[in-house]
């Protein structure tokens, strides 16, 4: 059985989405698109994406995530904010919108260590995780405060 999944969300930064994924136990490599960060997980099989996708919008307070998952072929999509599941559109409708990357990553046709940009929450430690989002943090701050 081949089964994929990639999380949306809109996180401008993908090594911010990869300290959150490392700080919320989600093993997966993090890709930057034209709409957000995408998490493709490293474990897709089962619940284990939905899971994830859970976890990620408990940090990401307010924030719709979706989880699509490719199982042999069939994409099905799912939404969550604050760690609830929210109604989100059919994953046909998803794709037929998203940016290329996502397309290729929910079909196989590329990988995310391919894609420029990748940061892996693997072997991030909850430390580094959390100084990582510090420091994104800053940085945001002090572009706002120039203008």
């Amino acid at each position: 059985m081949s089964v994929r999944a990639v999380v949306v969300t809109p996180v401008p930064a993908p090594e911010a989405l990869a300290a959150a994924c490392a700080l919320a136990g989600v093993r997966a490599e993090v890709v930057p698109s034209e709409v957000g960060s995408l998490a493709v997980c490293l474990d897709a099989e089962g619940d284990t994406p939905h899971a994830a996708a859970r976890s990620i919008s408990q940090l990401l307070k307010g924030v719709l995530v979706v989880v699509l998952q490719n199982t042999d072929g069939q994409i099905e999509s799912a939404g969550y904010t604050n760690a609830e599941a929210t109604e989100v559109q059919a994953a046909g409708l998803w794709l037929d919108a998203a940016p290329v990357v996502l397309e290729d990553l929910i079909t196989g046709t590329a990988h995310a260590s391919e894609v420029e940009g990748m940061v892996s929450s693997v072997g991030m430690s909850r430390w580094r995780a959390a100084r990582n989002l510090a420091k994104l943090a800053r940085t945001a701050r002090k572009q706002a405060t120039r203008g």
